[in-house]
């Protein structure tokens, strides 16, 4: 069994107040965009499960691989018999576009589909939370509304069908940890479902990514690609998460494809929505 996990740009990210347990409360809508990685389970060869990973690297430890986490967390759950996992990496990870929560979350429903488990979407995103914040959104898959600490969702009718994105991930790494370090928290002026409905002509005034201030003045490199994203034509840019990624929204793909040209030296996509 096969299939693609794809990963979510942010549209709008608001770092709303700091909780007492030390996470951050935040505003943010996460959309999927069609930039995937390729994710294949079968029943092992041997007696243990094994995960092989390719294409692009993750210096991570096979165990401590989120899609290694979902599998044992099932595994445990349901009793599970020992299977081969096989990933290919596209999605750049330290990118702010969830690669590795869409991998486990993609991991949970292939198993649910290939055991026959009988899994609601409403009990793997339970379950896919005790992996991560934001593996919940990709059991569901849709445009939402992300509050709390970005494990709260409320569907949103906001579509960029049609558009096409200019990603562009430069060699650069934010750690996520030391970017909410470095934000102070404040309510938003303006509910980000509000400035969506707004029209795009108007969320390059209003729709903020609160981590861009900070992670800006340490990477100049990152507010250089926003400016000349938007130079060239992009209707909306901003980074994504805490970074690295930086997309543009561009009306039509000749334009994207144009202002691609000046990101040659960095890792780019361009992405019909």
């Amino acid at each position: 069994m096969i299939t693609f996990p794809n990963a979510k740009i942010n549209l709008g990210l608001n770092i709303v107040s700091r909780r007492l347990d030390g996470y951050h409360n935040i505003e943010t809508v996460f959309y999927p965009i069609p930039l995937t990685d390729s994710l294949e389970i079968v029943p092992a060869e041997g007696s243990e499960s094994t995960l092989t990973c390719y294409g692009r690297v993750v210096d991570c430890p096979t165990e401590k691989n989120l899609v290694m986490k979902a599998y044992r967390m099932m595994e445990k759950e349901f009793g599970l018999p020992p299977v081969d996992i096989y990933l290919v990496k596209h999605i750049p990870d330290g990118a702010g576009l969830g690669g590795g929560s869409s991998d486990a979350s993609f991991c949970m429903k292939m198993l649910n589909d290939m055991f026959e488990l009988g899994c609601t979407d409403e009990q793997l995103a339970i379950m896919a939370s005790k992996i991560g914040a934001d593996c919940p959104f990709f059991i569901h898959n849709k445009p939402m509304m992300a509050t709390g600490i970005g494990d709260e969702f409320t569907p949103t009718d906001v579509c960029l069908k049609g558009k096409h994105l200019l990603l562009v991930k430069p060699d650069v790494s934010v750690p996520t940890k030391a970017a909410y370090a470095q934000v102070t928290p404040a309510p938003s002026a303006k509910p980000i479902p509000e400035i969506l409905s707004d029209g795009m002509e108007n969320w390059q005034k209003e729709l903020v990514n609160d981590f861009e201030k900070s992670v800006f003045a340490q990477y100049p490199s990152l507010a250089e690609i926003k400016r000349t994203l938007l130079n060239s034509g992009a209707t909306y840019a901003a980074m994504s998460g805490s970074g690295s990624s930086i997309f543009g929204i561009f009306s039509c793909a000749e334009m994207a494809e144009k202002a691609a040209d000046n990101f040659k030296e960095y890792s780019h996509f361009v992405i019909q929505l």
